[in-house]
């Protein structure tokens, strides 16, 4: 039984992640940056928590990690190489290395661009991404610490992931994102179609994730960028629009 992603929203604009194993029953919560609502959804959930992931550093992310693991005794998984900036680790994880959710298991992708220690996580069962600020709808995250190529390459490795995976990200950005790859892509009738759509998910008061990996290939403009170079020139481009 597959990996089963719903966010919880949380902060002006984040998304928390519960995620729960199918077969087990099994709990996790991705970036629990909001103590009290994230507390909340475990507890209309079920009440049940197994375990916490964090995707990278920043306290938009992680600032209730301590209090939902105190709430509900449950271990914390984060990034090795940011164990010094991240909330107390019982597990520091690395590249390559598989994190248990009851019977499913998670790859662990290092996926540096925004952060230099940004770690993501792939739930082959379900195909569910968990890709923090790395990977938004129509969008990536700013290079606050990293370089063009660290993302490109985080990027690229996502890419190479199956079409139909969820893609759960860390923000509500999609419609601002929506409109930069309109602007760079004006003609692109699928891609205006999207937008339609996501306006009239959020008039709704929807989330518009996750998406879909498959329409991210085909829509993103970052996604789309050739080579570093372009992903680069495209990238800047976004920080002044």
């Amino acid at each position: 039984m597959p990996v089963q992603a719903r966010p919880v929203p949380i902060l002006s604009d984040n998304y928390a992640w519960l995620l729960t194993d199918s077969g087990t029953g099994a709990v996790a919560i991705v970036d629990p940056a909001d103590a009290a609502a994230c507390i909340t959804a475990i507890e209309h959930a079920g009440g049940r928590l197994d375990l916490i992931l964090l995707t990278h550093h920043h306290a938009d992310h992680v600032a209730g990690t301590d209090a939902v693991r105190e709430r509900f005794g449950c271990p914390v998984v984060g990034a090795a190489a940011d164990a010094h900036r991240l909330p107390a680790l019982d597990r520091a994880v690395r590249s390559g290395d598989e994190v248990a959710l009851g019977a499913a298991k998670a790859q662990v992708l290092d996926t540096p661009g925004h952060t230099v220690g940004h770690i993501s996580f792939y739930f082959p069962d379900g195909g569910v991404l968990i890709c923090g600020d790395t990977l938004f709808s129509l969008g990536c995250g700013r290079l606050l610490e990293g370089t063009a190529a660290q993302m490109f390459g985080s990027l690229h490795a996502f890419a190479a992931l199956p079409p139909e995976t969820l893609v759960c990200c860390g923000h509500e950005y999609t419609a601002a994102n929506a409109r930069f790859a309109l602007a760079v892509d004006p003609d692109n009738a699928a891609l205006r179609q999207r937008a339609a759509e996501i306006k009239a998910e959020r008039e709704a008061g929807r989330p518009t994730l996750p998406a879909r990996l498959g329409s991210e290939l085909a829509l993103n403009p970052f996604m789309r960028a050739p080579d570093v170079a372009a992903f680069a020139d495209l990238r800047a481009r976004k920080d002044r629009f």
